[in-house]
């Protein structure tokens, strides 16, 4: 690997350091359309060439098929990559906009069993809870996740999506290395008191979607019409119909700004997210998912972008001009339980 270029930061109090820019892996083998492995497998390389040392993934990806994809490069650079990976969420073959939320003892050790065999290492470095299943007591649930610490089979514990009161149960029976939440341009409910406590309790914020699904691109202005019938996008309230036309809409602003930066939109919207560490004080990593080099070069360039006080005022209003929800069902969000 070359010498990073992009700056590092630490995954909670004494996790491993990353890069400040991690790369989010669903996208080459799920959810978003077809996909060429091979330029994402040479995507996986540029990145690392880079300084991307933070890949995440998830079990729920392609029931196991994102895992096993990453297994071989992960195998070729296992001493300089940090490997994150999830359980809790599992999408029924027969109907990929339901989800199933598990967060029991015997079915996260039976989940960390799978994901090892899958990724084919010998213990996970940072695992998630996908999402928070209510009938289980968070307590209970990192308590387990702290039994695999102790066994030698996970390193760092996160979370995913929690309330700030979750996360401070959480972090009672064991310490939380990172939460992991969407935060971007068009996403801020997590800032009213899941970010504090992030701050508060010396955790690593690990931004999903800062690039708002691709939508914050400019990539496509519309799923139904933009996007192939198999990619997920097209189930979000935000990227269809009207809503879509009045997202778009707020594009704009962020053009302005891209465009007295020599940048693009995309550009913008991420050097805003990396922009909130400094704003919030807290270590902040976010995980842009792409597939293509020329996109994770783009996307590292963002981080040596500096954002004006200016700029900053002019891009603020538009999260609360947004149309839509993240999700149709907002239930399984930490803003949907605050």
């Amino acid at each position: 690997m070359t010498d990073s270029s992009i700056a590092k930061a630490r995954l909670g109090t004494d996790g491993p350091e990353v890069g400040v820019q991690g790369l989010g892996c669903m996208g080459m083998s799920f959810a978003y359309g077809p996909t060429d492995a091979e330029e994402a497998r040479a995507t996986l390389e540029r990145a690392l060439e880079l300084g991307v040392t933070l890949y995440d993934t998830a079990d729920a990806y392609g029931r196991g098929d994102n895992e096993r994809f990453l297994a071989p490069f992960f195998a070729a650079h296992r001493d300089e990559v940090v490997i994150a990976t999830k359980f809790a969420m599992s999408i029924p073959p027969d109907d990929p906009t339901k989800r199933i939320i598990r967060n029991d003892a015997p079915y996260i050790r039976q989940c960390v069993e799978a994901s090892l065999q899958r990724l084919d290492v010998d213990v996970i470095d940072l695992y998630y809870m996908h999402r928070r299943d209510v009938n289980v007591p968070i307590e209970e649930t990192v308590g387990v996740m702290a039994d695999l610490v102790r066994e030698g089979k996970v390193k760092q514990l996160g979370l995913s999506e929690v309330t700030a009161g979750e996360l401070r149960a959480a972090q009672t029976v064991h310490p939380i290395a990172a939460v992991q939440s969407e935060w971007s341009l068009f996403s801020r409910d997590i800032e009213a008191s899941v970010v504090p406590a992030v701050r508060e309790l010396g955790v690593t914020l690990v931004p999903y979607s800062p690039l708002g699904r691709g939508f914050l691109t400019g990539s496509f202005a519309n799923a139904e019409k933009d996007l192939t019938a198999d990619d997920v996008r097209r189930q979000h309230p935000r990227f269809t119909g009207d809503n879509a036309a009045a997202n778009a809409a707020l594009l704009e602003s962020i053009r302005a700004v891209a465009k007295a930066h020599d940048a693009s939109v995309g550009q913008v919207a991420l050097a805003w997210v990396h922009q909130q560490a400094a704003t919030w004080g807290l270590p902040v990593v976010p995980i842009p998912g792409t597939r293509r080099r020329t996109r994770v070069e783009e996307n590292v360039a963002a981080t040596r972008i500096e954002l004006t006080e200016t700029d900053l005022a002019t891009l603020e209003p538009i999260a609360a001009k947004v149309a839509g929800t993240r999700y149709g069902d907002m239930t399984f969000t930490s803003a949907g339980r605050e």
